[in-house]
């Protein structure tokens, strides 16, 4: 006869637990968390069971509070211990005796990880905090009967945004088609395209955050890899990020790390100066890169760079900034829902006025 399923628990308090939920900040790569009702220990669930490294670091540095210095510098056996449950089944919350179960492979694995108590005491309680605010785990696809690839590509042409936005909430499918719809030569369809995804996905990510996560990580490993056109993925990404900086602020290192590319310098460029018009701290770090493009042979990234450094906020760069002043000329740039012409000129002078412009006290 086969085992019944048994409730997961702790296996340092052998208390039930709760099934683990999801941070509402979304990182490049994640696991849903939980924290022990009655210990306080933390633990992570890995999908797959082929992940558990990095969920054991996902682990500590949640029960670390995020603080990076102080959970890599603790030591295990003297400053925290382990343990792992395998054959865990998110969906029904229980652990599973064989690897099959309803038609179900079943190869979750639940990552436990227990501070000592001299560390335990100074992030217990803001780890606490932070699992309060957690959302429930949701992976399943939504499917909906009004769904297909003719209509959403029919609402992105005719700018339909809120058809889609309501389609989006109801068929998780639509967010992957419009990530196809940006290779497109068309640039202007393109930048409409950009804006749309940024509207659906801020939507969408308010009850789905996970399916937001996935697609800016689709969006960012798709940008990065040589084999792949990128056309508007980092841009799309940037818009994305900058209209829900507190969910997914936390991809900005990632697209950061585009400026290391020579081939996606415009662009990151760009994405950089419309995070930076509405959350600069999460961009901060590409200060001293942009400024070196001022000097660039071209006039699109010296355009951009400027446009992004005043949205930056760092006076100092102000006397670099005005040798721009007699740079005429011209290129294009994406504002306020239209591709603007403008010069170098005219983003430097803009950039000069907004970072000498007096502070309010």
């Amino acid at each position: 006869m086969q085992a019944s399923p048994e409730e997961p628990r702790c296996p340092f308090c052998y208390h039930t637990i709760e099934q683990p939920k999801e941070l509402q900040s979304r990182k490049i790569v994640e696991f849903p968390l939980g924290v022990c009702g009655h210990c306080g220990v933390v633990y992570v669930y890995d999908t797959t069971g082929h992940n558990m490294g990095a969920a054991f670091i996902e682990a500590l540095l949640f029960a670390c509070n995020d603080d990076d210095s102080l959970a890599f510098s603790l030591s295990y056996g003297e400053d925290y211990t382990d343990a792992v449950i395998g054959n865990y089944d998110i969906i029904t919350h229980t652990i599973i005796p064989e690897k099959i179960y309803n038609d179900r492979y079943v190869r979750g694995a639940l990552i436990f990880l227990k501070l000592i108590e001299q560390y335990k005491e100074v992030t217990e309680q803001q780890v606490r905090e932070k699992s309060k605010s957690m959302l429930p785990f949701t992976k399943e696809k939504l499917r909906s009967g009004k769904f297909s690839r003719e209509i959403v590509r029919r609402h992105a042409l005719e700018n339909k945004r809120a058809e889609l936005i309501a389609l989006a909430e109801e068929d998780t499918r639509v967010l992957n088609e419009l990530q196809r719809m940006l290779y497109t030569p068309d640039e202007i369809m393109r930048w409409q395209i950009i804006e749309i995804m940024g509207e659906v996905s801020r939507k969408v990510g308010e009850q789905r955050p996970d399916l937001v996560s996935k697609l800016l990580s689709n969006l960012l490993q798709g940008a990065a890899s040589p084999s792949t056109c990128a056309w508007g993925a980092v841009e799309a990404a940037g818009t994305i990020i900058s209209l829900t900086p507190d969910l997914f602020g936390e991809f900005s290192p990632v697209l950061l790390a585009f400026l290391q590319q020579k081939t996606s310098l415009k662009e990151v460029t760009w994405a950089i100066g419309k995070i930076s018009g509405v959350e600069p701290s999460l961009v901060k770090h590409a200060f001293k890169t942009l400024r070196s493009f001022i000097g660039d042979q071209d006039p699109s990234l010296r355009g951009y760079a400027a446009w992004a450094l005043g949205n930056l906020g760092y006076a100092e760069v102000t006397e670099e900034l005005k040798a721009l002043l007699s740079d005429d000329e011209k290129l294009f740039i994406f504002r306020n829902a239209e591709l603007q012409k403008t010069t170098v000129a005219e983003l430097a002078e803009e950039a000069i006025e907004k970072l000498t412009k007096p502070k309010r006290t």
